[in-house]
C-alpha cells in the first residue's frame, strides 16, 4: 500500500479465490502526487487566538497642551500632560509590544504581537450622532481664537484647557476611537488598545467638561449600532476611571442597547464631577432604566480587593446576563497608586485580572480606550499590565484580595437597587419580585421604640421635644432624656448609630427569621453606668436613613449636625451642668464632632469619646480658633476596630493627624465587641476628666455661673470674662 502526504489509497476488498483458477494479475495502482489531490481549504482552528492585538497610537494628539500663562506651568504642569499617552508608547516598547522606530507612532507600530490601527479625524456627522451642533462648532472655534481667548474660555470651562490644536486632536482622538472600534467589530483584530488624548468620558453632550473635548467612547458606540446593526446590537461601556463618566452615562441615560456600569470614587456626591448624578440609585430612565449601573465608592484608598469584589459579585453577573455584542472599556488609570487626584491603589495585577474577566464575553471583542490617569509611572505601568492580557498573557497575582467594609457595603447597595431589573441580582433581594409590596416599616424604627419603652422602664427617659421642619417616623422618639438633666451637674451626651443587628438571611429569598435575629445593643451599658453615677443622659438615635424622607434629598448627616447643634443651643448649653462627656459611636460620631468645632464647648466639655469601629472618621474643623485642634487632641478617645482601613499600610495609609483626636487602634472587629470590650477603658477616661474638673472647682470655691470665653480677643489683659448663668426657658413646639 502506497500512502503519500499520509493518505492511503483506497482497495477494493479481496475477493475468495478458486484454488482451481489462477489468480487475476494485481490491479495497475495510479501512483498519487500531491498535484493530484483535491485542493482541500483548511480553516484556522482558532481565529482569534491567531489575531493580533490592535493599537491606537498617534504622537500629534500631543499638540493640545495648556498655554503657558506664567511660571507655575512649568514647574506643576497640568494633570492633563501631554506626555501621558507617550509614555504609555514607551512602556509597550520597552517591552517588546511594538517597535520603538522614534516612537512617531505613524508607520513605525507593528509587531508580532500587535497590529496598528491608524488614527483619523472625526467627521461632523459622527460627533454630532452624541453632541449638539453648537458643541461641535464652540470646539471649531478654538483653532482660531487668539491666545487671550484661549485663556478666558479655559477659565471659564469646566475643568478643560484649549489651545489652537485642540480642535485637531479632539476629532483625532475621537476618529481614532471610532476606527479601533471598528476594527475590533470587523475582526482585523482580536481586541485593541486606543492610547488617545484628549479623553473623553466627561463631555456633554452640550459642552467640554473634565479635560474631556468629545465624548470618544459615546460616539463610537453610536457609531457601531448604526453601521453595524446586524453584528452589534448591544454594547457595554465599563467605565472604570477613578472619576464618574458623567457625559458618557447622559448620553445613553434612556438606552437599552447600551449597558453602562461605572466604579468611581464618589464621596458622598462631593468628588468630581459632583452632584448625585453617580450615586447607585441612578439605573437610567425610560426604556433605559436598570441599564446605568453606578459602583459609587463612599472615600479614597480603595483598592484591588476592592475592585476584584465588585467586578466578581456585581459587574460580571449583569454583564453576562447583558450579553454584549462588543465590549469598550473606558480605561482612566487614576485609581492606581500614586496618582494624586484619585487617591486609590488599583494595582497593574487588577487591571490585569479586571481585563481578563471581560475579555470572557462578546466573543472577546473588547476595545481599550484611554481616559485619565495623571501619574506618569503608574498610567505606564497599569497600561502595560492591560496591553500584556489582551495579548494573551495571564494576569499577575494578586497581592491584596480582600474587600474593604466599605466596598462590601457599597456593592452590596447596588446589588438591592439593580434586583428589580436583573435576575441575577435578585438572590437574596426577593422583596423587588413583589408586585405590590405589603406595607413594611424599617426595622430601625421598630427597635428605637423598643430601646424608648426600655429606656422609660428602667431610667424613666422621654422624649426631648425637637422643632422640625418636616416629618419623618425616625423623627419620633430621636432625642430621649433621664428627668431633671438640666439641674444635673454633670450630663452624658450619646450620638449613636442604631444597634447592631445580627443575623443569618435566606440566601435565595433575602427573609430573615426572627428567632434567628438578634439586638446587639451594647450602649444601655454606658446609660447604666451614668445612672448609677447619677448623672443626666441625653441619647440621640442617628439612622442612616429618615424613614419617608428617602427621596427628598434629605442629607442625614447634615441634619444630624443640624441637630446636634439645636440640642446644643436649646437645651445643654442652658443647663447647669458643669461637666459634659460626649460619646459617640459609628457614622454618628460626625455630628458630635461637628458640634464640638462650631460652638465654644471647651471650658465644659471634659471627654469627647468617639466609638467609631469601622466607620468614617471626621475632623475637627477649627471654626472657634486654631486652638481647637489641639483641645480637640487632647480631651478625645477615638477607638477604632482593628480592621479599620487607617491602619491598612499596604494602602499606603499613614498614622491619623491630631484633628481626627486622640486615635487608637484595638484588637476588636465588631462594634458591639468594640463596644463591650472597651468599656472599662472608655468609663476610666471619662470619669478621669470629670474628677479632674471636681477637684478644680472645689480647690476655686466651686463656681456657680459658667465660665465663658471672652469674645473680646484683643483685650489687653485677655483674661475671662463670668457672666451669670442662664435658667433654661420653656421648650420650643415640636413636630413629631
Amino acid at each position: 500500500m502506497v500512502i503519500t502526504n499520509g493518505i492511503a489509497p483506497l482497495t477494493s476488498a479481496p475477493s475468495t479465490i478458486s484454488s482451481l483458477q489462477p489468480p487475476p494479475p494485481p490491479p495497475q495502482q495510479q501512483q498519487t502526487t500531491p498535484s493530484s489531490l483535491p485542493s482541500v481549504k483548511i480553516e484556522d482552528p482558532l481565529p482569534y487566538v491567531s489575531l493580533k492585538t490592535g493599537l491606537c497610537y498617534d504622537v500629534r494628539m500631543r499638540y493640545h497642551a495648556k498655554i503657558v500663562t506664567n511660571a507655575y506651568d512649568y514647574t506643576d504642569p497640568h494633570p492633563e500632560d501631554p506626555r501621558r499617552v507617550y509614555r504609555i508608547y514607551k512602556a509597550l516598547a520597552e517591552a517588546g509590544l511594538v517597535d520603538m522606530k522614534g516612537a512617531s507612532g505613524a508607520g513605525h507600530i507593528g509587531s508580532k504581537l500587535m497590529q496598528h490601527v491608524p488614527a483619523r479625524e472625526a467627521t461632523r456627522e459622527e460627533v454630532t450622532l452624541v453632541h449638539e451642533t453648537k458643541h461641535w462648532d464652540f470646539v471649531e472655534r478654538t483653532a482660531t481664537m487668539t491666545q487671550d481667548e484661549l485663556v478666558e474660555e479655559t477659565d471659564n470651562g469646566d475643568s478643560v484647557y484649549f489651545n489652537n490644536d485642540s480642535w485637531f486632536c479632539a476629532k483625532l482622538s475621537c476618529g481614532g476611537v471610532i476606527d479601533t472600534c471598528k476594527a475590533v467589530v470587523r475582526g482585523d483584530v482580536k481586541n485593541a488598545i486606543a492610547v488617545v488624548r484628549p479623553p473623553g468620558h466627561h463631555a456633554e453632550p452640550y459642552k467640554p467638561a473634565g479635560f474631556c473635548m468629545f465624548n470618544n467612547v459615546a460616539v463610537a458606540s453610536r457609531v457601531i449600532l448604526k453601521e453595524f446593526p446586524d453584528q452589534v446590537k448591544k454594547i457595554l461601556i465599563l467605565d472604570w476611571d477613578i472619576h464618574h463618566g458623567n457625559g458618557t452615562q447622559r448620553a445613553f441615560y434612556n438606552d437599552p442597547n447600551v449597558l453602562y456600569i461605572s466604579l468611581h470614587r464618589y464621596d458622598n456626591g462631593k468628588f468630581y464631577p459632583g452632584g448625585t448624578f453617580g450615586n447607585y440609585d441612578k439605573v437610567g430612565e425610560g426604556e433605559g432604566e436598570g441599564f446605568n449601573v453606578n459602583i459609587p465608592w463612599p472615600c479614597g484608598g480603595m483598592g484591588d480587593g476592592d475592585y476584584i469584589y465588585a467586578f466578581q459579585k456585581t459587574v460580571m453577573p449583569i454583564a453576562e446576563e447583558f450579553g454584549p455584542d462588543l465590549v469598550i472599556l473606558s480605561s482612566g488609570f487614576d485609581a492606581a497608586p500614586g496618582d494624586e487626584l484619585g487617591e486609590c491603589f488599583v494595582s497593574p495585577a487588577a487591571y490585569g485580572h479586571m481585563t481578563h474577566m471581560l475579555k470572557s464575553l462578546a466573543h472577546g471583542k473588547l476595545a481599550v480606550v484611554l481616559e485619565g490617569g495623571y501619574n506618569l509611572d503608574s498610567i505606564a505601568t497599569s497600561a502595560l499590565g492591560v496591553t500584556k492580557v489582551l495579548i494573551g498573557d495571564a494576569p499577575m497575582p494578586l497581592t491584596n484580595v480582600y474587600a474593604r467594609p466599605e466596598a462590601v457595603q457599597t456593592v452590596e447597595k447596588v446589588s438591592r437597587t439593580l434586583a428589580r431589573f436583573w435576575k441575577c441580582m435578585k438572590i437574596g433581594h426577593k422583596i423587588h419580585d413583589l408586585p405590590e409590596a405589603p406595607p413594611v416599616e424599617r426595622l430601625h424604627d421598630i427597635i428605637r421604640k423598643y430601646q424608648a419603652s426600655q429606656l422609660f422602664a428602667h431610667f424613666s427617659m422621654t422624649k426631648l421635644p425637637i422643632f422640625r421642619d418636616r416629618i419623618s417616623r425616625s423623627f419620633e422618639d430621636q432625642v430621649l432624656c433621664t428627668p431633671g438633666f438640666q439641674s444635673a451637674k454633670t450630663v452624658v451626651v450619646i450620638v449613636h448609630d442604631p444597634p447592631d443587628v445580627w443575623t443569618e438571611p435566606d440566601p435565595v429569598t433575602g427573609q430573615i427569621s426572627l428567632h434567628e435575629t438578634f439586638v446587639m445593643d451594647a450602649e444601655i451599658k454606658y446609660i447604666q453606668w451614668a445612672h448609677q453615677k447619677g448623672y443626666g443622659v441625653v441619647d440621640i438615635n442617628a439612622p442612616a436613613v429618615f424613614t419617608d424622607q428617602e427621596d427628598e434629598g434629605y442629607n442625614v448627616q447634615a441634619a444630624l449636625q443640624d441637630l446636634c447643634l439645636y440640642v446644643w443651643d436649646n437645651y445643654l448649653d442652658l443647663s447647669d451642668a458643669r461637666n459634659f462627656v460626649f460619646v459617640g459611636v459609628g457614622e454618628a460620631c460626625g455630628g458630635q464632632v461637628y458640634l464640638l468645632g462650631h460652638r465654644e464647648v471647651r471650658e465644659r466639655v471634659r471627654a469627647a469619646i468617639a466609638i467609631a469601629g469601622s466607620k468614617t472618621l471626621f475632623p475637627i474643623v477649627p471654626i472657634m480658633d486654631e486652638f481647637i485642634t489641639d483641645w480637640y487632641y487632647k480631651n478625645s478617645l477615638v477607638l477604632t476596630s482593628s480592621n479599620h482601613p487607617m491602619w491598612d499600610q499596604s494602602n499606603g495609609s499613614k498614622n491619623p493627624r491630631k484633628k481626627y483626636g486622640n486615635v487608637q487602634r484595638t484588637e476588636y472587629e465588631t462594634m458591639n465587641e468594640l463596644l463591650i470590650g472597651k468599656y472599662s477603658d472608655v468609663i476610666a477616661f471619662a470619669e478621669e476628666d470629670i474628677e479632674e474638673s471636681s477637684s478644680e472647682e472645689e480647690r476655686e470655691g466651686g463656681p456657680d455661673r459658667k465660665r465663658l470665653k471672652n469674645d473680646d480677643r484683643s483685650s489687653n489683659n485677655n483674661e475671662d470674662e463670668w457672666v451669670d448663668a442662664v435658667t433654661p426657658g420653656s421648650a420650643p413646639a415640636a413636630f413629631l
